[in-house]
This record gives structure tokens, C-alpha cells and sequence, in this order.
């Protein structure tokens, strides 16, 4: 059992005023929480509500933008709440990893906002689809920018709630079949998560994560560290659906409105991959030192589970989930060989995929729209139908794949290279076999779905520019993270030697002399 710890409460109170800057750690969560509390008061006016949570989407954007600016400029920064001191009080930390994760989780929501004008009707905006998307958006940046490990199951938490409302949407048998799925499986996951965060407080006597990773080295003989890898790893591992507990995505990412399926996609897994990155790698590198093996080979699995689960469905809502699945499999790869190279892969892997996978699911929405269903047997003539459109499709699905010069090239490059340099040969060969797979795919569902004639006349589609604006967007930003990826990879590996080296953070928290 480990030592009792002493807490000196005579230097906990904060004296100095927070500077102003400090308040963009924060403010974007306030701002989702009270937005969506004005949404959920505007839900009798419906046209208003939906307009108004897009211009609070896009201020949430430049809010984050302004943070990732400050952070990429004077390094980590922290605000403690009730002018209590760390570990005492609730901390918030924003490193470089964090702010960027927020602001792409931002772009890609308002995205998904701009689209659901056209997606959700009167009755889903009376229902809550804009209140529920401000609280999912107020969980998934609270996940980010949080530096408590309590407080990280507490936005969980946030974020599944809406989620949850935002699933059942429209109330159809197949809504709540796949709500059932996706709610046993993320209770399970979220009931590890918190045994693993009640014995993380018996052994540390603290939640903080900068004061776990300052302690960890001293408590490792004593504390069941490796029980508490393993817990998180099972955890997270499930809540970003990795193998062999990758099974519920699938099943349950198809059923609700599309717009909401993209924002699932988009967000949510990676909210599990974020926390398991800062888990795994940040407070207990020496334990994911140990399990490398293990992750390894749940990443190489996740890859080639997710790739043939895609070449078998003719459902592309179902595809896209294994797709989801196989770019989970390439991040866990990056965590597995655990070096600033691998992580700054897995980074920038991740922002690729927040980036894409929505695109993807809004896209699916198109595809629906224009050719009746989504079934690909039954689907043909959308290039016929609509160039444009099967341009933006054709360079979506060359990113999937990995080709360049789009944003999924980098990211795999960064993570084959630093597969071969730890020696996991057949690592990076996983990595690279999943992205032929990968071409297969996504080459069968363009041939099907917009080269082949149509089997029946497709009625005249009118194009939507709120439908139209969104996937343009998503698709100019991976074609420009492909063809000028210089700042992304300098802030991913950047962001990568911060985690894997977290002195800037700890001293964020714990200011020189200040360290309880």
C-alpha cells in the first residue's frame, strides 16, 4: 500500500489574480453549456434556434483557434477553479495536443451544424438536436482541455448523456435498438473507467494529472500501477472501439439521423483515443512501455478487422463505421511504439480523421439524398448525376485510403517510418496492408455507387447549399492538410514531444516552487 500523503494546506490559495488570457482555457466550455441552456429556452422557435447555434458553433471555433494561437505561442497554460491551488483544486491545462483537438473538433461540428439545417426537420429541433449538440460539444472540449482525471470522467459522462438523446432522435425501433448497444457497452466502459480512477486516488491521494506524472516514478513500487494501465487501456480501448471490443460501432453508428452519425464519428472515438494517449503516455509511459506489445497487436488487429469488415457490407452507413474502426487501429499503432515520431503519427492521424470521418458520414447523407438509399447493390449513375459531387466524394475516399497528396498520406508515413525504426516490422506491413484494403474499398464503392449506370432513372436532385457548403469545407481541409502539411506535422510533433516529455505541463500547473 502506499505511503500516506501529508497535505500542507498553508500555501494552497491562489493570491495572484488569473490573467486574462487564462480565461480561453475555459471559456469555450461555458460558452457550449450556457448556448445550449438559450437553445433549450428558444425550442419553440425553431428556424431561430438552428441559426443560432450555428453562429455559437462558429464563436466556438475562433475561440478555440485564439487558444491554439496563445498555446502554440507561450506553451501550456492552466486555470484552477475556486482560486485553489493544484493538486487541490480542479484544474484546467490546455497543451498543444488539447487545443488542437478542440479546434478541429469545433470545425468539424460547426460543419455538421451548417449541414443539419437541411438534415434535421421542425420535430428534431423541438426535440433538442441543438441543445443536445451544444452539451455534446461542451463534454467532448471539456475532455480535452481538462487536466484532472475525475473531471475527465465527468465529461465523459456529459458527452454521452447527449449523446444518448441525440441517438434516439426520430424514435424509430432501429434508433433504439442501436441506443441499447451503444449504451451497454459505454456504461461497461465508463464503469472500468471509474474503478480505474478510484484506485488511481487510494494509491496517488491525488486526481491532478500533472501531479500523477510527477508522482508516478516515486509510487511505482508500492502503487498497482499495471492494474491501472490495463483498466484504462480496456476502457478507453472500448470507448474508441479497438479490438476485440470494437464490435458495438457498427451496430449502432447506422441507425440515428446522419448528421448525428457524423458527428459520432467524427468525435466521439476520438475523445477515447485522446484520453488513452494522455493516460497511457503522459502518466504512465512506463506501464504502456510494457503492454507495447499488447497494443500492438490490438492495433494491427483493429486495422485488418476494420478493413475487411468495410470490403463485406453493402450498408455504407455500415462501412463507414469499419472504416472509423481501421483509422482507431492506425492511432493505436502510433500509441504501441509510444516514440515522438509514433505519437506525433497518431496525432496528426487523429486531426485527419476527426476532419474526414465526418466528411464521410455527410457524404453518405448526400449519397442517400441522390440515389435513394444506401444500399450499394442498389445504387449507380451519381458521377452521371452530379460531377461535382463525385469529385468531392473521389477525394474524400483517396484520403481514406491514404493516398497522396491528401491528409492521410502524412500521418500513415509518419507511422510506418516510426513502426520500422522501433523494429515492428509487421506493424508498419499492418499499417500499409490496411490502406491496399482500404483502396479496395473505397475503389468497389465508387465503381457501384457512381460509375455503373443506374439500375432505375434517379429523379432530379436539387442541390442544398447548406449541404453542399460543409462537405466542400471538410474536403478543402483535408486537401489542404495533404498538400501544405508543414504546420500541422510541426505542431503534431510538437504537441507529441510535450506528452511524451510533459515537463511545460507540470510546469504550468506547478509554477517553480509552487510543486506540493
Amino acid at each position: 500500500m502506499a505511503a500516506p500523503i501529508t497535505i500542507d494546506l498553508s500555501a494552497a490559495m491562489i493570491a495572484a489574480p488569473v490573467p486574462i488570457g487564462h480565461w480561453l482555457v475555459i471559456l469555450p466550455v461555458v460558452h457550449c453549456i450556457a448556448l445550449g441552456a438559450v437553445l433549450l429556452m428558444a425550442r419553440a422557435h425553431p428556424r431561430l434556434q438552428g441559426w443560432l447555434a450555428i453562429s455559437g458553433l462558429a464563436l466556438l471555433a475562433l475561440m478555440d483557434a485564439a487558444l491554439l494561437a496563445k498555446v502554440a505561442a507561450e506553451g501550456p497554460l492552466t486555470m484552477v477553479m475556486g482560486r485553489w491551488l493544484p493538486p487541490f483544486g480542479i484544474a484546467f491545462t490546455v497543451d498543444l495536443f488539447g487545443a488542437l483537438m478542440a479546434f478541429t473538433a469545433a470545425l468539424a461540428a460547426l460543419a455538421a451544424g451548417i449541414y443539419a439545417l437541411a438534415d434535421i426537420g421542425e420535430s428534431g429541433r423541438r426535440y433538442g438536436f441543438f441543445p443536445l449538440l451544444m452539451l455534446l460539444m461542451a463534454g467532448v472540449t471539456g475532455a480535452f482541455l481538462t487536466g484532472d482525471v475525475f473531471n475527465l470522467y465527468v465529461w465523459f459522462e456529459v458527452l454521452l448523456i447527449s449523446s444518448f438523446g441525440l441517438i434516439i432522435l426520430g424514435s424509430e425501433r432501429e434508433q433504439i435498438d442501436g441506443a441499447l448497444r451503444y449504451a451497454v457497452l459505454n456504461l461497461i466502459a465508463t464503469t472500468l473507467f471509474l474503478i480505474g480512477v478510484g484506485i488511481l486516488y487510494a494509491a496517488f491521494g491525488t486526481l491532478n494529472m500533472a501531479d500523477i506524472a510527477a508522482r508516478a516514478k516515486d509510487l511505482r513500487g508500492t502503487a498497482p500501477l499495471m492494474t491501472l494501465a490495463g483498466l484504462f487501456l480496456l476502457a478507453f480501448g472500448m470507448k474508441a472501439a479497438a479490438f476485440p471490443v470494437n464490435f458495438w460501432l457498427p451496430a449502432a453508428y447506422h441507425t440515428p439521423r446522419i448528421v448525428v452519425s457524423a458527428l459520432f464519428a467524427g468525435l466521439l472515438t476520438k475523445v477515447g483515443i485522446y484520453a488513452l494517449i494522455r493516460v497511457m503516455v503522459m502518466l504512465l509511459p512506463v506501464e504502456r512501455e510494457e503492454l507495447n506489445l499488447v497494443i500492438a497487436l490490438a492495433a494491427a488487429a483493429t486495422i485488418l478487422v476494420g478493413a475487411l469488415g468495410a470490403l463485406a457490407e453493402n450498408d455504407i452507413r455500415r462501412l463507414f463505421g469499419y472504416v472509423v474502426i481501421s483509422g482507431i487501429g492506425n492511432i493505436l499503432a502510433g500509441v504501441a511504439v509510444g516514440s515522438p515520431g509514433g505519437i506525433g503519427g497518431a496525432i496528426f492521424y487523429a486531426l485527419h480523421s476527426i476532419v474526414l470521418m465526418t466528411a464521410l458520414y455527410l457524404a453518405a447523407g448526400e449519397i442517400a439524398r441522390r440515389g435513394g438509399g444506401f444500399s450499394l447493390s442498389a445504387l449507380g449513375g451519381l458521377y452521371r448525376q452530379s460531377g461535382g459531387f463525385a469529385a468531392l466524394s473521389l477525394v474524400l475516399f483517396l484520403a481514406a485510403c491514404g493516398l497522396p497528396p491528401f491528409s492521410g498520406f502524412w500521418p500513415k508515413v509518419m507511422l510506418a517510418k516510426a513502426s520500422l525504426d522501433s523494429g515492428a516490422w509487421w506493424l508498419a506491413a499492418s499499417i500499409l496492408a490496411g490502406g491496399f484494403l482500404m483502396t479496395i474499398v473505397f475503389g468497389r464503392l465508387f465503381l457501384l455507387a457512381y460509375w455503373r449506370p443506374a439500375p432505375m432513372a434517379l429523379a432530379p436532385s436539387r442541390a442544398c447549399w447548406r449541404t453542399g457548403l460543409s462537405l466542400a469545407a471538410l474536403t478543402a481541409l483535408t486537401i489542404g492538410f495533404g498538400i501544405l502539411p508543414e504546420q500541422l506535422l510541426k505542431l503534431s510533433q510538437s504537441a507529441a514531444a510535450d506528452i511524451v516529455d510533459p515537463q511545460a505541463y507540470l510546469h504550468s500547473v506547478f509554477p517553480e516552487g509552487s510543486t506540493p
